[in-house]
């Protein structure tokens, strides 16, 4: 049988508890953005809606992504952003729907590309109607949007 001899071995010191308590505390940072930085990625996200020839468009949608009513913004669809937030010009209701239980839209410019996307519900949510379910042919509108840049 051979023995292994370990030289030079070193007790482990008791760590720095203050310094391992930084270092913890300055990893939990979150990422932030300063108001100007904030309104320059609301303008940049909500003027991709004025992109292509025509007017973008907000698409509801059930949650299985079929399409329960189309809106259509104004073009251009946002104003001017202030302090991270762009406020919608006018939005066209959608008077003839194609009906379905509303979870979730996505909004696209001219040329079908996607925009944004979110959640839909009756509170708290991105954009809240006043019911989910929508029938054919009803009327959907929308009378106040913003997009807001995160902090």
């Amino acid at each position: 049988m051979n023995a292994i001899s370990i030289r030079g071995v070193m007790p482990i010191p008791r760590p720095d508890w203050e310094l391992v308590k930084d270092l913890i505390s300055g990893l939990a940072y979150a990422v932030t953005h300063p108001t100007a930085v904030r309104t320059a990625i609301a303008d940049l996200v909500v003027d991709r809606l004025d992109a292509g020839a025509g007017a973008g468009v907000l698409i509801i949608q059930t949650a299985a992504s079929a399409t329960v009513a189309t809106l259509t913004f104004s073009d251009p669809a946002f104003g001017a952003a202030a302090s991270g937030t762009a406020t919608a010009s006018a939005i066209t209701s959608d008077t003839n729907a194609v009906g379905g239980t509303a979870s979730k839209f996505e909004t696209r410019d001219s040329n079908a590309v996607a925009v944004f996307l979110g959640a839909v519900g009756t509170s708290g949510s991105d954009i809240n109607l006043s019911s989910l379910a929508v029938g054919a042919a009803d009327t959907v509108s929308i009378s106040s949007l913003t997009y807001s840049a995160p902090a």
